[in-house]
């Protein structure tokens, strides 16, 4: 039985309107075996760099050949390219903005396409909702069978990122805030970590940041810096410290959290993705 194609929608775009929807239609009306799932489209509005980390912390959890169409898109219309690349674990469709700079750097890169060919594209082309235009069409006809390099150029490069914040240096690490969840849980990027045994911690550098690191450590003897506060030691759960209590922890991404059992960390510590954090240790 043939398994029917998978796209994973990602936008800035919310849901009072009606542009994740008319995506929508137009993908179910070049592919209508697809099967559409939506990650969020609540990604705060033109921050490229959050939709950056969402991304890759939910493709690995996919089929290999999912198609991904994201649209954090703040430079459309503009000279920036709309691009379709192909990687070992999935193809992805978006501008190229840096906004697939985390996932090229798990999953090793891939092969880049500009979008060009009109025959991948509707016929009437806006210069404001791409989304629907362009990048719809392109994750359709992807999910259908097409090859990415039909849609025009290859590229031989693509703007990336800034690798997140991540210094190194003898009994510490410097990080940032990456990411806030509905929970007001904050995400550093500091990671990944890993429990490697009741109180031990297994330390790499993720996202593309080339930097030696110790392999492992001890939660207990761990403290976490932030705006003042100082928190610690790492714990496995929210619900190991009482209620309303702060606590930092391993989050299921595998970076280091700070969250508030049953609370809002971020709306109690004043804080904001960018907002320095430090991870310290014995």
């Amino acid at each position: 039985m043939t398994t029917p194609p998978i796209i994973a929608l990602l936008t800035d775009f919310g849901l009072s309107d009606a542009y994740v929807g008319t995506m929508k239609g137009v993908m179910l009306a070049l592919c209508p075996a697809a099967r559409l799932v939506d990650l969020t489209h609540d990604v705060q509005p033109q921050n490229v760099r959050q939709a950056a980390y969402l991304l890759a912390t939910a493709y690995p959890y996919f089929p290999a050949d999912t198609t991904f169409l994201v649209v954090v898109d703040p430079g459309v219309g503009t000279a920036r390219a709309p691009i379709a690349v192909e990687t070992g674990h999935g193809r992805y469709v978006a501008p190229d903005n840096g906004v697939l700079s985390y996932v090229l750097a798990e999953t090793g890169g891939g092969r880049a396409y500009a979008l060009e060919n009109p025959a991948y594209r509707l016929a009437e082309t806006s210069q404001t909702f791409h989304g629907r235009d362009i990048f719809a069409p392109a994750a359709a006809h992807l999910a259908a069978g097409v090859l990415a390099s039909a849609f025009g150029p290859a590229l031989d490069t693509l703007t990336a990122l800034p690798a997140p914040r991540l210094v190194i240096a003898p009994g510490r690490v410097d990080g940032e805030v990456l990411h806030i969840d509905h929970f007001g849980n904050l995400i550093t990027s500091i990671g990944r970590l890993a429990w490697d045994g009741p109180e031990t911690l297994r330390f790499a550098p993720r996202f593309g940041v080339r930097a030696s690191a110790p392999e492992t450590l001890r939660a207990g003897a761990c403290e976490v810096l932030i705006g003042g506060r100082t928190i610690g030691p790492i714990r496995p759960t929210y619900g190991a410290v009482p209620p309303g209590a702060l606590t930092a922890l391993i989050g299921s991404a595998g970076q280091l959290e700070i969250g508030i059992n049953q609370g809002h960390a971020a709306s109690a510590l004043g804080a904001a993705i960018g907002d320095p954090v430090t991870l310290v240790w014995a």
